[in-house]
C-alpha cells in the first residue's frame, strides 16, 4: 500500500483491517505491525469518504497515527478524549463505530461536521470554535477527582488553536489546581520540523519515563533542604532543557513538557504516551505532524486542502455559472477602498483566505493585520487604531465575533471609534452547523447604542453599505452571508447610500408589504409577483427607516418582516417595537430563524426548514391572511 497517494480513491479501498475495528477496544488488541497497516488503511479510507462528501481535510490526514496512539494507549471512552476545533476528528470517528456512516457526514440527518456529545460517547466534548479543549478537559479532571475516580483526561490541540487567549487560561490554571491531565499540541508548523528526529525521540523517552520523574522529585525533597541548592538545579535544568527542546514556557507554567517528538511515528507515540499516562499533575506532549500527510497534493498546499468540496463523480458536468462570492465582493472593496484612503487598515483573526483577505495582504503589507485565533484582541486592536485616527475594518465571521461581544461593546461602541465591521457568514452556513451559524448577530448588535447596522441584499448592495459604513463616524457593521448572491451588476464606484433610507423594490396593490432584511429579497420578490405584494429592501436594521415603516403600515393590511437571523431580537423585533411606540396596531409576521438550532444540511434545505425560501414565505403569508380573512 503506498505510503503517498497523489489522487482520491474513486472506489471504496481494500480495507480489511480497518473494516474489523467496530470500537477502539478492538485497535488495542492489535500488535505494532498491524496499527502501521491501520494507518496506511485509515488514510485511504479518510481520502475516499471525504472525497464523496467534502470537509475538512488536511488536518485529519496529519493526526492518523496520533489518533490511532490515542485510543491505542487510553481506555476511552471511559478516559476522556477532547479535540480542539475538531477538523481533525474524522480519523476518531472512523475509529469509534462511525466508519460506515461517514457518507452522510455533514448531510442532513447525517454525522455532524464536527465532534458532538449526542453523536457518540466517544465525543466528550461538541466543538466547533477553537481553543476550547484545554479547559474543558481541565474541568472534567478536576470532576473526576472530586468524585475519585482514576479516569485519565486527554486534550488534543493544534498549534493555531494555541494562539487564543483562553487556552493560555486554562494552562495557567491548570497548573494552579495539579490536575492529572495531558494536553497533546499537535504541531504541524512545517518551519519546525528540523526539531523532529532521533535525539529528540531519545529525550523524549527519559523526560517521559518514571526513572526521570522520580529523580526530579527525589532530588527536589534531598536539595529543598540546602538554602538556595533547588533554584540553582532547576534553573540548571531549564536551560539543559531549554537549549534542546522550546519547552521552557510551557513548564514556568507548570506544566512537565515532553517533546518534540514525531507524530507520525507510532510506536515512539505509543511508548511516550504510555509513560505519560501514569504520570500525575499537568503533562504536555508535543508532537510534530505534517497536515495532510500521505496525501501528496495536500502536503504541497495544506492551506488549499484544510477543506475541500465533495468531488464530482460525474466529471462531464458543466460547471454552474454564477457571480462572485459575497466575500470576493468584500476582498475587493478592502483593495479599492485602501487605495482610496491610506488610514484603512485590514485585521483578521486567522481567516485571511476565508475572508478574502489575500489581496490585500499582498498589497498593502503593512497595513494587514492577522492576530491569528485571537478574536477579543482584533477587536481591541482596532480599537486602539481608531484612537489614533486610523480607519479600521475588522474581518471577522458572524459567529467568532461573538467571543468578542465584551470588546465590541466596551471598548468600541462605548468609545464611539471609528471601527467597521465586516461580518462573513451571516445566517444560516450549511454542513458545518450549528456551531458556525451566524443566526444571532442582528439581535446582539441592534441593542448596542449608537451602533449602525446594515444588511446587504445583493453583491452591490453589500459595495454599497461597505463604503457607507466606512465613511460613517463612529462603530458599523456590515453582515452578508457565505457563499454567492444573485450576481448582480457591481458599480465599481466607492458610492455611499443614505443611512437609515430603505427602498421599495416593489409597488404592489395587494393588502401585503415585506420587508426584507438582506440578502432574501430575491425570494421575497418571486412571492410578490403571485401576492401582488410590495417589497422593501430594508438596507438598514439600525437606524430602522421609521418613515418607509409608516408609509408601509398605512397602506397595506399586513406587514412581513424577513430576515435570515433570529426571530427573537431581530430586525422583526426592530420593527415591533417601533410599531408599539408609534401606537400603530396592525398585523404583523415576523419570518426568520426559529428559536432552535438548525442542524446540519445544505443551505437550500436549511433555508426551506425554516421557511425561508420562497415558498416557504408564500406559505406564511398566505396562512396569515387567512386568519386575517383575506
Amino acid at each position: 500500500m503506498p505510503k503517498t497517494l497523489h489522487e482520491f480513491p474513486r472506489q471504496r479501498p481494500d480495507t480489511p483491517l480497518l473494516d474489523r475495528i467496530d470500537s477502539p477496544a478492538v485497535l488495542r488488541t492489535l500488535s505494532e505491525g498491524e496499527l502501521d497497516t491501520l494507518a496506511d488503511e485509515l488514510r485511504q479510507y479518510l481520502l475516499y469518504t471525504v472525497g464523496r462528501t467534502g470537509g475538512h481535510f488536511g488536518a485529519g490526514l496529519g493526526v492518523v497515527e496520533l489518533t490511532i496512539a490515542l485510543h491505542h494507549v487510553y481506555h476511552t471512552p471511559e478516559d476522556r478524549l477532547v479535540w480542539d476545533v475538531g477538523h481533525q476528528a474524522y480519523p476518531h470517528k472512523i475509529l469509534t463505530g462511525r466508519r460506515e456512516r461517514m457518507a452522510s457526514l455533514r448531510q442532513k440527518d447525517g454525522l455532524a461536521a464536527f465532534p458532538r456529545r449526542s453523536e457518540s460517547e466517544y465525543d466528550t466534548f461538541g466543538v466547533g470554535h477553537s481553543s476550547t479543549s484545554i479547559g474543558a478537559a481541565l474541568g472534567m479532571a478536576l470532576a473526576n477527582r472530586l468524585q475519585g475516580n482514576e479516569r485519565r483526561t486527554v486534550a488534543v490541540i493544534g498549534d493555531g488553536a494555541l494562539t487564543a487567549g483562553m487556552a493560555f487560561e486554562a494552562l495557567n490554571h491548570a497548573s494552579e489546581t495539579a490536575a492529572d491531565m495531558l494536553v497533546v499540541l499537535n504541531d504541524n508548523d512545517m518551519s519546525i520540523s528540523r526539531n523532529v528526529g532521533g535525539l529528540n525521540n531519545y529525550l523524549t523517552k527519559i523526560l517521559s519515563s518514571r526513572t526521570y520523574a522520580s529523580m526530579r522529585e527525589g532530588s527536589k525533597k534531598i536539595l529543598s533542604r540546602i538554602p538556595g541548592a533547588w533554584e540553582i538545579a532547576r534553573r540548571t535544568e531549564e536551560h539543559a532543557k531549554g537549549m534542546l527542546v522550546p519547552g521552557t514556557l510551557f513548564e514556568e507554567l507548570g506544566w512537565n513538557y515532553i517533546g518534540p517528538i514525531d507524530g507520525h511515528d507510532l510506536p515512539t507515540l505509543i511508548a511516550t504516551l504510555g509513560k505519560m499516562r501514569e504520570l500525575k499533575g499537568p503533562q504536555f506532549l508535543h508532537v510534530i505532524t505534517k497536515k495532510g500527510k500521505g496525501f501528496a497534493p495536500a502536503e504541497a498546499d495544506p492551506i488549499g486542502y484544510h477543506a475541500i468540496g465533495k468531488l464530482e463523480i460525474d466529471s462531464s458536468a458543466a460547471p454552474k455559472a454564477s457571480g462572485p462570492k459575497y466575500c470576493e465582493v468584500f476582498g475587493q472593496w478592502l483593495c479599492d477602498m485602501a487605495a482610496a484612503d491610506e488610514r484603512l487598515i485590514g485585521i483578521t483573526p486567522a481567516m485571511k483566505e476565508g475572508s478574502d483577505l489575500v489581496a490585500f495582504a499582498e498589497q498593502y503589507p503593512e497595513r494587514y493585520f492577522d492576530v491569528a485565533i485571537a478574536e477579543q484582541h482584533a477587536v481591541t486592536l482596532a480599537a486602539g487604531l481608531a484612537c489614533e485616527g486610523a480607519k479600521p475594518v475588522v474581518a471577522i465571521y458572524s459567529t467568532f465575533l461573538q467571543r468578542a461581544y465584551d470588546q465590541l461593546i466596551h471598548d468600541v461602541a462605548v468609545q464611539d471609534l471609528d471601527v467597521l465591521f465586516a461580518i462573513d457568514r451571516a445566517g444560516l452556513v450549511g454542513e458545518d452547523g450549528p456551531t458556525h451559524a451566524g443566526s444571532f448577530d442582528l439581535s446582539y448588535l441592534r441593542c448596542i447604542p449608537e451602533m449602525l447596522v446594515m444588511t446587504p441584499s445583493d453583491e452591490n448592495e453589500l459595495r454599497l453599505l461597505l463604503t457607507t459604513g466606512y465613511q460613517h463616524q463612529g462603530p458599523a457593521a456590515v453582515r452578508y452571508p457565505r457563499g454567492t448572491g444573485p450576481n448582480a451588476p457591481i458599480s465599481p464606484a466607492l458610492d455611499s447610500v443614505e443611512i437609515g433610507k430603505g427602498v421599495v423594490r416593489r409597488r404592489g396593490s395587494g393588502p401585503v408589504a415585506l420587508l426584507v432584511f438582506g440578502v432574501q429579497l430575491a425570494a421575497a420578490l418571486e412571492v410578490a409577483e403571485t401576492l401582488d405584494a410590495t417589497v422593501a429592501d430594508m438596507r438598514f436594521v439600525k437606524p430602522l427607516d421609521a418613515a418607509l415603516v409608516r408609509e408601509l403600515a398605512a397602506g397595506h393590511a399586513l406587514l412581513v418582516t424577513v430576515e435570515e437571523n433570529a426571530v427573537m431580537g431581530g430586525a422583526g423585533s426592530a420593527v415591533a417595537e417601533f410599531l408599539a411606540a408609534e401606537g400603530i396596531v396592525m398585523p404583523l409576521l415576523q419570518l426568520g430563524l426559529p428559536d432552535r438550532y438548525v442542524e446540519h444540511a445544505k443551505p437550500a434545505q436549511m433555508l426551506a426548514e425554516c421557511g425561508l425560501d420562497a415558498a416557504g414565505i408564500e406559505r406564511a403569508v398566505r396562512a396569515r391572511l387567512q386568519r386575517l380573512g383575506h
